[in-house]
């Protein structure tokens, strides 16, 4: 065999191969991930397991009412249907002529009709008994009496 000529086949390793000690070690680096990742799922599972699961209920639905005898001109623009200006209106009827009675009262404001009233029914409190709002009215409607 002269030192030129290659080595025969036989004896010949591949490059891509590993020899035995590589391949014990791959197998054992593979052998503990697959446990560690088994112990993990593991723990993982028994850790939803024990988790605390709450019922939820259904939201009520907020409703956005207003006292018309007590609510300022903010408050009631946030109404649908009513603007700053017609707000304005009705804290200047409210004033100037006396709490409202029942929800018709509002009729008294100029922009409101019987469209505008059916729309903001379901966002007025009942209106307060005449008793409790006797301290509220006018000096126009104190005179009166």
């Amino acid at each position: 065999m002269s030192p030129a000529s290659p080595p025969p086949k036989s004896n010949r390793r591949l490059r891509w191969t590993l020899r035995r000690g590589d391949q014990l070690a791959a197998v054992i680096v593979l052998l503990v991930l697959i446990v560690g990742t088994s112990i993990y799922a593991w723990r993982d599972q028994n850790r939803r397991s024990r988790s605390i699961h709450i019922e939820h209920v259904e939201p009520l639905p907020a409703a956005f009412v207003v006292d018309i005898n007590q609510a300022d001109w903010p408050e009631l623009t946030q109404l649908p249907g009513i603007g700053e200006t017609l707000a304005r209106r009705i804290v200047e009827s409210r004033a100037a002529e006396g709490p409202f009675l029942d929800h018709n009262d509002l009729q008294r404001v100029r922009g409101i009709g019987p469209r505008t009233l059916e729309r903001l029914k379901p966002h007025l409190l009942p209106a307060a008994d005449v008793e409790t709002i006797a301290g509220d009215l006018s000096p126009a409607e104190e005179s009166g009496s």
